[in-house]
């Protein structure tokens, strides 16, 4: 999403653009969604990039991944069974230079629709044991396998497993999180009980892109990549 890539350059990205970054790193701002970071993926790859990397939030399954932390995974799943093991090395090398608390052990599911209630992220934790749920990694995984480079995943989390997300609020923003105000204001005037939930998101979103702020500020924009 455009506040994603925000934290990590203050260049404005295009979407579905390249966009150069310092040291020789670039950006492709896909927006939500596998398919979306499926075609990013291999824009990148076929321009000629050595590594990947997803960046961005993702939502919490174990409730002790708290709104805010970083999460580095060992392994992506996705919903087919299949499972990516990130690049170890790239992996470590965050584990100490960067003063920064990673969570580097565990999974991290990829899915193709949001899970937006408690009842949903604690059934696919229970199911394949992963710490946190996004929709992109394994699409950009498994670009990464077929042209074989290295691949990284560096998520901050933003609502927590007990976090609900209204359906009515997470229909309106468009792929690149952006408001869709008339879908917003719709949804406002229909659940008046929504405009309690805005500050909550909110907040949450404040902590997991300060978070990815830091992480960028200490790693570069080539994320400690260095290979």
């Amino acid at each position: 999403m455009a506040s994603e890539a925000s934290t990590l350059t203050s260049r404005a990205a295009k979407p579905e653009c390249i966009t150069a970054l310092a040291d020789g790193a670039a950006l492709c701002l896909s927006g939500m969604g596998p398919l979306a970071a499926r075609r990013a993926a291999k824009m990148l790859a076929e321009a000629g990039a050595s590594a990947l990397a997803v960046f961005g939030v993702a939502g919490a399954l174990n409730p002790q991944m708290r709104n805010g932390t970083l999460f580095c995974p060992q392994h992506v799943l996705d919903e087919e069974g299949h499972r990516y093991t990130a690049d170890p090395d790239w992996r470590t090398s965050l584990q100490g230079p960067f003063a920064l608390p990673i969570q580097t052990e565990g999974s991290l599911l990829s899915v193709a629709a949001p899970l937006l209630t408690e009842a949903a992220k604690t059934a696919a934790h229970q199911h394949c044991g992963a710490l946190a749920v996004d929709m992109e990694s394994a699409a950009v995984a498994a670009v990464a396998q077929e042209h074989g480079l290295p691949f990284l995943v560096l998520r901050a989390i933003v609502d927590e497993s007990s976090d609900a997300i209204p359906a009515a609020l997470n229909g309106s923003v468009d792929a690149w999180g952006r408001p869709r105000m008339l879908n917003l204001v719709t949804a406002l005037c229909r659940h008046p009980s929504l405009w309690g939930e805005l500050p909550r998101l909110y907040s949450r979103m404040q902590k997991a892109t300060q978070a990815l702020r830091a992480l960028a500020a200490a790693t570069g924009p080539g994320l400690g990549w260095h290979r």
